[in-house]
């Protein structure tokens, strides 16, 4: 995709959300943190009615230790791979509270070396805690950049690369939740809505999707 076709994607997305962000619901960087590490291989609205009740109790990662590990599975036990996420959250917490005075490190090679934190959850603490100019490139933003040709790449992290070269600068905070809300809602992964798309005219996607005829009146 050219420059100048770039510049207008974002723009595009940017006037229709002039203000994106996550769909996970928290109330701190600590709890932001604890979301995005449930979220993997689950979805936001899942992982917001579990963790509705536990962020209500738990704010700090003192109180999810006290809490324990048994106690959170009774919080999260509706979220997919709960029995090795409630573990990863509690050893977390516990080196949180230990190496870093119960405070979440602005710090992406700090963030991964946390246990069930990854490149693309680091990303996203750092984007969203810290208004970091980072690109969390999970499934929905992989198929947005290799469809539409903004950032083609066989790999999450040539396509966060390539976001990371390629985006403008007004643009590089909000990407990943204009990409991301895009592929979720519009671009979707077997039948992308072309004829609502905003950006139709500038994506490499072809054949385009038509729009559904509508039902006859029985």
């Amino acid at each position: 995709m050219r420059r100048a076709d770039i510049f207008e994607f974002y723009r595009r997305l940017a006037e229709l959300n002039p203000s994106p962000e996550t769909e996970l619901a928290y109330g701190n960087t600590y709890q932001l943190l604890v979301a995005v590490v449930l979220s993997a291989q689950a979805t936001d609205v899942g992982v917001n009615k579990a963790t509705r009740r536990l962020f209500a109790e738990v704010t700090t990662p003192q109180q999810m230790v006290d809490l324990g590990e048994a106690g959170l599975k009774e919080h999260i036990k509706t979220i997919g791979l709960f029995n090795r996420k409630a573990k990863n959250v509690i050893a977390l917490s516990e080196i949180l509270v230990r190496d870093h005075g119960g405070e979440v490190p602005a710090d992406r090679d700090t963030l991964v070396e946390l246990p069930g934190v990854g490149r693309k959850t680091a990303n996203v603490v750092m984007n969203c805690a810290f208004g970091a100019e980072t690109f969390a490139v999970d499934t929905h933003i992989f198929r947005v950049g290799n469809r539409t040709g903004l950032a083609p790449g066989k790999t999450v992290l040539t396509v966060e690369k390539a976001l990371e070269k390629t985006t403008p600068a007004p643009f590089r905070v909000g990407a990943h939740h204009w990409l991301i809300l895009h592929g979720r809602y519009i671009c979707k992964a077997r039948t992308p809505e072309c004829w609502r798309c905003p950006v139709d005219d500038l994506c490499r996607f072809k054949p385009k999707t038509a729009a559904p005829k509508a039902k006859r009146a029985a």
